[in-house]
């Protein structure tokens, strides 16, 4: 890559729109870049599917990334970056590839503690990747995991923080009020929405506990890499186009819960090998 192409878009992609989420974090801590979206909102959710099904749509997204020319490649989808990873740094052709897992991996690392715990979908947890990642360092004690999977659906709902979503939460969170867990991956991109309501049910049990919310952390792991190869974005404020493979109901509306700001370049895509 010349110098001249630093302001090329970062490319990040997920299965739908709760990538948005990974946006976020990326736009937040770098505003300099432009960031190429792309949610498979027509094949949505991966998480179901078999892995060659998510080895394919992860290589077509990745060759219409190519296509638009990115510097860089976020995969902020978890089950792609559980059973695709190898299969997408391959077809990047030499691009630069982060993932979720691998991020939060590193975020829990950096936390120094030693018993850590790791919420996400059925499909993720089920998958074992963050354990596989987090058990080949010794730091850890203990590495408890959980799915909850009416998080996604209440997210969707803007469900975040009200009766039924603390309720839920402190059913699900409830072992990890009594294991002594000190961290907590929020192994899935829909969850950081419910990052506040999490910290409280912590703190009514008397706990604390460190949310590592794996969007913030490929952010940073995204500017690092980009600074050491002296990349990063120059000039004005980057901008954001989205693309989608379906036109969802209420994408406007959920799309703008997810990213917390309105979306207004969109594009619908067709994908192919």
């Amino acid at each position: 890559m010349k110098q001249n192409e630093s302001n090329l878009p970062i490319g990040i992609f997920d299965s739908g729109i709760g990538g948005l989420t990974v946006v976020q974090s990326v736009r937040k801590l770098l505003p300099n870049e432009s960031i190429l979206y792309v949610g498979d909102t027509a094949r949505v959710p991966y998480g179901i599917k078999s892995k060659e099904s998510i080895i394919q749509y992860s290589t077509e997204i990745v060759n219409f990334l190519l296509e638009r020319r990115v510097k860089m490649i976020l995969i902020a989808c978890n089950s792609v970056s559980a059973v695709a990873l190898d299969a997408v740094k391959e077809a990047a052709k030499g691009v630069p590839v982060l993932n979720v897992i691998t991020a939060g991996r590193d975020a829990a690392i950096s936390t120094g503690t030693r018993r850590i715990g790791v919420i996400g979908t059925l499909a993720t947890i089920g998958s074992g990747a963050y354990e596989r990642e987090l058990s080949a360092n010794r730091q850890f004690i203990s590495i408890k995991s959980k799915a909850c999977p009416l998080l996604v659906p209440l997210a969707e709902e803007g469900w975040t923080d009200n009766d039924i979503s603390n309720r839920t939460l402190k059913l699900y969170l409830d072992d990890f009020l009594t294991n002594g867990v000190e961290s907590l991956i929020l192994g899935c991109t829909h969850y950081p929405l419910f990052k506040s309501a999490i910290e409280s049910v912590f703190i009514q049990s008397n706990r604390t506990v460190k949310i590592i919310d794996s969007g913030e952390a490929i952010a940073k792991m995204a500017l690092k890499n980009l600074a050491k190869m002296d990349f990063l974005g120059k000039g004005k404020k980057g901008n954001l186009h989205c693309c989608i493979t379906d036109r969802p109901q209420r994408f406007g509306e959920l799309a703008e819960r997810f990213l917390g700001e309105p979306v207004d370049d969109i594009e619908f895509i067709q994908l192919s090998s």
